[in-house]
């Protein structure tokens, strides 16, 4: 594991913005057995999801959740020193969108920008990222936005997809104060590569004729090989050998226990893995908070969304945030949002 530790370094303010369109998972029953449906319904947690429009991107979404982090804090736009836009649902294959994102926001021209991408892991890697910029002399402020819109990758008659994936974006203000230290763990296997893919539209098997179309597949699912591929059972494998090992890493790093950690906030992916995370941690459930039944699985907007959307969890002095999946790529951190402004979660 790569251990990253930085002092006097934090975020400053969360907010997050969801699609006003909600997809109830009971109603996919239209394409699969209703039994089956609510199998998927009870395992996962997962009972409705909120869902993009076709015009409507992950940027749109980010771009409104900066809105609002901008407006109920007041902060002064010439202070943005680099943007970072973290996500797999980008608004072209070039150019990136965080220069877009940029100029949309009225940020000074000498606010750096670029994107990043890494799936469910990846808003803790790009929390490390925004730290370690923030760090840096002559940076104030990071503006980290992180969203996806994962319902345009699947297909709506793939079983083990369909009832997942939600849509969301977020806005996370990092700066330079009295933060404390705060402790990172990224982690990859490469390995794992094709457990979570989407084979086509990349240089390595180019769009054609060929992959363009909806098929069944081996798996006895209908998608293409250009949406959304994932092995269940190897991604939970994965999941439970090496997220709740980091955890625990984290925490005797830090000298921490689950007594004195206030909040651990996990990647809203399985209700299932997750509740078995906790248990084998032995962690307070009421430490753990929970968004993906109204949200479903954003990928990596899915732990500032929840910290968002679950307002009766008041103590975050002391926090785990812990984010795992495709790469095979884990990441977790130990950090204080005891001075973080979480801001209303707004809608579109």
């Amino acid at each position: 594991m790569a251990i990253i530790k930085f002092n006097n370094v934090g975020i400053r303010a969360i907010s997050a913005c969801v699609p006003r369109n909600v997809q109830r998972n009971i109603d996919l029953a239209r394409f699969f057995q209703e039994k089956a449906i609510q199998e998927i319904i009870d395992t996962t947690g997962i009972k409705e999801k909120r869902v993009a429009s076709e015009n409507l991107c992950a940027s749109d979404l980010c771009f409104e959740a900066a809105k609002t982090l901008f407006d109920e804090l007041g902060i002064d736009k010439n202070t943005i020193d680099i943007l970072i836009f973290f996500s797999q649902s980008n608004d072209y294959k070039i150019p990136a969108t965080a220069p877009s994102l940029q100029h949309r926001l009225n940020l000074p021209k000498k606010t750096g920008s670029f994107d990043m991408g890494l799936a469910c892991s990846g808003y803790v890697y790009a929390l490390s990222a925004a730290f370690a910029f923030a760090s840096q002399e002559g940076v104030n402020k990071v503006l980290l936005l992180d969203g996806e819109t994962f319902s345009k990758l699947i297909n709506i008659k793939d079983k083990t997809n369909s009832p997942i994936y939600g849509d969301a974006g977020t806005a996370t203000l990092i700066e330079k104060g009295d933060f404390g230290i705060s402790v990172f763990s990224l982690n990859s296997d490469g390995s794992g590569v094709d457990a979570l893919k989407i084979e086509a539209g990349g240089a390595r098997t180019p769009s054609n004729t060929n992959n363009i179309s909806e098929m069944m597949m081996e798996d006895g699912n209908i998608r293409s090989p250009h949406q959304l591929f994932m092995d269940g059972m190897e991604v939970f494998n994965f999941t439970m050998l090496n997220v709740p090992k980091d955890i625990t890493a984290i925490l005797n790093i830090t000298g921490n226990t689950p007594e004195t950690i206030d909040l651990l906030v996990l990647h809203q992916a399985n209700k299932f893995m997750t509740d078995y995370f906790i248990k084998r941690l032995k962690f307070p459930g009421e430490k753990v908070p929970y968004s993906l039944d109204r949200f479903g699985n954003t990928s990596s907007a899915s732990i500032p969304l929840t910290l968002v959307s679950e307002t009766k969890f008041k103590k975050k002095d002391n926090v785990v945030l812990a984010g795992f999946g495709a790469g095979l790529s884990w990441a977790t951190a130990n950090l204080s949002l005891k001075d973080c402004r979480i801001c209303e979660l707004t809608e579109i």
